[in-house]
C-alpha cells in the first residue's frame, strides 16, 4: 500500500514522538543538545563548527530511534529472554554509544577553546 507523500511526515513525527514519551535517553539528549546550542550561540560557532555539532547531535536521535525501533521489534518477536535478543538489544545500544562518544569528541573539540578562554576569563 503506497502512502501520500505526506503521511510519511506523520509517521515520522509519531515514531519521534513515541520514542520521546517512552525513552528517557531521548529525553536525556534533548536537554544536553538544548545546552549545547546555548553554549554554542555564547561560544559564537562558526558555520563549519555548527556543521559538526548539528550532525553529531542529529546522528545520536537517529542511532537513539534505530535502537529505540531494534528493541519494539525484538520484544513482539521474542517476548522471552533469549541470548539472541540480548545480542540484538545490546550490539543497538552500542551502536548509540560509539555515536554518543562521537558527539562528545566532537564537543570537546570545538568547544575547548571557547571554554578555556570563559574559564579563564572568570577566574582572572
Amino acid at each position: 500500500m503506497k502512502r501520500p507523500w505526506r503521511d510519511t511526515f506523520y509517521v515520522a513525527v509519531e515514531g519521534i514522538v513515541y520514542a520521546f514519551n517512552t525513552q528517557r535517553n531521548m529525553k536525556v539528549h534533548a536537554i544536553i543538545t538544548f545546552m549545547v546550542i546555548l553554549l554554542g550561540i555564547v561560544a559564537r560557532l562558526s558555520w563549519m563548527e555548527w556543521l559538526w555539532i548539528m550532525a553529531a547531535i542529529a546522528m545520536v536521535f537517529a542511532m537513539e530511534l534505530m535502537n529505540t525501533a531494534v528493541e519494539a521489534v525484538v520484544d513482539l518477536v521474542m517476548p522471552d529472554p533469549h541470548p539472541l535478543a540480548k545480542i540484538a538489544k545490546d550490539t543497538a545500544a552500542g551502536a548509540v554509544f560509539i555515536t554518543a562518544v562521537f558527539a562528545v569528541l566532537v564537543g570537546v573539540v570545538i568547544f575547548a577553546k571557547p571554554l578555556f578562554y570563559i574559564a579563564r576569563t572568570m577566574l582572572l
